[in-house]
């Protein structure tokens, strides 16, 4: 029997063994357990459940595929119920793998966090009257704590999680006298906790449940919720404005500046708190002569214009600071005084009469003088007698708005930096949703005061302008894992095989071969036997030499891709050169190997198996074999002698690459020696074909 092997590819070793030729051993059948076992193992290796090394039946083939399937359905629920408990969020780009992995993943976690809010709110952990899927019902039930016989066996992989349980202990129960519970002790060696915390896994300590995560809060829209030990509180996600705090039961209280003392008020002036501001009083009062403005400035009184005649008859009054004189003879008119028509006496001057002194402003005439009053947000200027602009941004800096301030004519006005647009108030900033302008192409995520934009599958964010999504070529990244050839595609790419004789495999990138032979596809005749090869067939009728006959019939095995058929020597009565010619079997066999481009390594392509011990008794005169590769093939292929169950064997391997596609015969010799004497030569014509392609 004749097997091949390579580490590079996937075909089976053909095997030659004479003592299977003399006797016929067959194999016992694989039994239904192991060809499960088999099937796990292997998809714990990550093999593909799909191409699965050959079996001798039908049932254990069944059988190991689906072993293999449920074996990696089972690693795809672990890893869903491991991100439930560890991470609280079930989205699908926390997920690895193919879109049905994910898929699996995600279900298997969504269950989990249905098992774990029923535990918190103390409901059945067999969720009555829902009819879960096999794999949510034991996601549900492992996360929840009462995991059930029925589905202890779907993996050894998915951890136990302790009942959770937050009621008080039964009354009158003396089991918890040397309890070591952190919290509460239910009895019967089970501990407990208060509402808020959740049961570890050692079943007695207790950890702090958080609300925010697992979405059990009842925060309403508006609002942010923040985790505190064994609870939560909600908190407004807008500020209160200037002039007002927050306070702990979330309600916006005004600030006393003039207690806290961060008011700006000089020291000649008292602080008086108003509601979200405050206001400066002036503290002292001006003595006699003198009148307070409205900045709390003593100014001097013009008696002779606020008193009516304070001098005699024949004096002019003269204003002095704080006072004033009379003096006699000539009439003089102080500021704002003229003389009347007569000359005899001053009267006061009308400014607000004489010409717009106030300008857009009202105007006030007093004695001797005049007065402007002002509108809001200027303020009069008693020395210049004109009503000034406040500058308001200046004045109460990071007060009046929330990001930027500007002082205009008469007011201010308020903005805001880019991502923020203001808000009703005229004063605070609310973030922008850019997201709902749809600046990018493909998916926009809102950020505060920006956004960011993210691509699908497939595609990457442009550097120039950061929003457009770009196809990514894997052809050209060579990301693609296409065995033969990859064309790109918007989002994606496609494999493809050689046109004849391959198609795509499941993964859609792993080119297999076609088996013309097992589909019936090809032209051999009927006394032809069809040989798979790799990307076709061949069409063979091996014929024994003369003096030799066919050892049974022409076999093709296409569990190893090998055809044998074997010449046992046949002579003729009184032949005497046939009897003294030592080949005594000559076999003709076939086999299909790629073409192994990166030959850096001996290549093993067939194994030659004898019943000749290895290590045999010294004392015997014992038989020896010796392997010799005949013709000019001998510079591409060597043979190698090995030990195998104590018995002697050959390895025929390729030692120098060879491009296909090709054909060619090897001619092993394998000589039987005892004593120096050739007592029998068995030889091997493989027949070689050699793929085009390496898969």
């Amino acid at each position: 029997m004749l097997h091949k092997s390579s580490p590079m590819a996937q075909w089976m070793i053909l095997l030659f063994s004479l003592f299977g030729v003399l006797h016929g051993d067959e194999s016992m059948p694989t039994s239904i357990q192991r060809c499960c076992q088999n099937g796990r193992a292997r998809a714990m290796d990550g093999h593909d459940c799909t191409i699965l090394p050959f079996v001798p039946t039908h049932m254990c083939s069944v059988v190991q595929e689906q072993c293999c399937r449920s074996a990696i359905i089972d690693e795809l629920c672990c890893n869903g119920i491991k991100m439930a408990r560890q991470q609280g969020a079930c989205e699908r780009p926390f997920f690895h793998g193919e879109p049905w992995e994910t898929k699996i993943s995600k279900m298997c976690c969504d269950c989990c966090e249905l098992g774990l809010t029923a535990a918190r709110r103390g409901l059945s952990c067999e969720l009555p009257g829902l009819l879960l899927p096999r794999q949510c019902s034991y996601a549900a039930k492992t996360c929840c704590g009462n995991n059930t016989t029925e589905e202890s066996n779907l993996t050894a992989a998915a951890p136990e999680k302790p009942e959770v349980v937050t009621t008080k202990p039964p009354d009158g129960s003396n089991t918890c006298k040397n309890s070591n519970c952190s919290q509460l002790c239910l009895g019967d060696g089970k501990c407990g906790c208060y509402d808020g915390f959740q049961l570890r896994r050692d079943g007695v300590s207790c950890e702090d449940v958080n609300e925010c995560l697992t979405n059990s809060h009842n925060c309403i829209f508006g609002q942010v919720c923040i985790n505190t030990e064994g609870s939560f509180r909600c908190q407004r996600e807008t500020s209160c404005g200037t002039g007002y705090e927050l306070t702990d039961d979330n309600i916006c209280r005004d600030i006393d500046e003039c207690d806290l003392g961060t008011h700006n008020c000089g020291p000649d002036f008292i602080c008086i708190n108003t509601e979200g501001s405050f206001r400066c009083r002036p503290k002292d009062k001006c003595g006699d002569g003198y009148i307070q403005d409205a900045i709390g400035s003593c100014i001097d009184i013009n008696e002779c214009v606020v008193h009516h005649n304070p001098c005699l008859p024949g004096q002019t009054c003269i204003n002095t600071v704080g006072s004033y004189t009379c003096r006699s003879n000539t009439i003089t008119c102080g500021r704002g005084y003229h003389l009347t028509e007569d000359g005899s006496r001053c009267e006061d001057v009308d400014e607000c009469r004489r010409g717009n002194v106030c300008g857009v402003h009202g105007c006030v005439n007093l004695l001797g003088s005049y007065r402007c009053e002002c509108k809001a947000g200027f303020n009069f200027n008693s020395i210049t007698k004109l009503c000034e602009d406040i500058n308001e941004c200046m004045h109460y800096p990071g007060r009046l708005c929330a990001h930027k301030c500007e002082n205009m004519e008469g007011s201010y006005k308020c903005s805001c930096t880019s991502g923020f647009k203001l808000g009703y108030d005229g004063r605070s900033c609310e973030d922008v949703n850019e997201c709902e302008a749809k600046p990018c192409s493909q998916e926009c995520a809102n950020v505060y005061g920006s956004y960011q934009c993210y691509c699908r599958r497939g595609y990457q964010l442009s550097d120039i302008d950061g929003n457009t999504c770009e196809d990514i070529d894997e052809c050209a990244t060579g990301g693609h894992g296409c065995s033969y050839h990859c064309f790109n595609t918007p989002g994606s790419f496609n494999c493809t095989c050689p046109p004849s004789g391959y198609t795509l495999a499941n993964d859609w990138q792993t080119c297999q071969d076609i088996d013309e032979c097992a589909a019936g596809t090809h032209t051999c005749s009927v006394s032809q036997s069809c040989f798979n090869v790799l990307g076709g067939y061949r069409c063979l009728a091996f014929e024994c030499p003369p003096n030799f006959r066919q050892d049974g019939y022409f076999t093709v095995s296409r569990a190893d891709a090998s055809a044998t058929v074997r010449c046992i020597k046949s002579c003729q009565p009184h032949d005497v050169n046939c009897a003294h010619n030592p080949v005594n079997l000559v076999t003709h066999t076939a086999i299909s190997l790629p073409t192994f481009r990166d030959c850096t390594e001996p290549e093993e392509v067939v194994l030659l198996r004898t019943t000749v011990p290895a290590d045999p008794a010294p004392l015997l005169n014992a038989t020896d074999v010796f392997f010799v590769i005949l013709g000019t093939n001998s510079q591409i292929f060597d043979v190698v002698r090995r030990s195998d169950d104590g018995m002697i064997m050959g390895v025929v391997r390729q030692v120098k690459p060879i491009y296909g596609p090709t054909d060619l015969v090897l001619e092993v010799s394998m000589n039987y020696v005892k004593s120096g004497i050739i007592l029998q030569r068995n030889v091997i014509m493989v027949h070689v074909f050699i793929s085009e392609f390496s898969f």
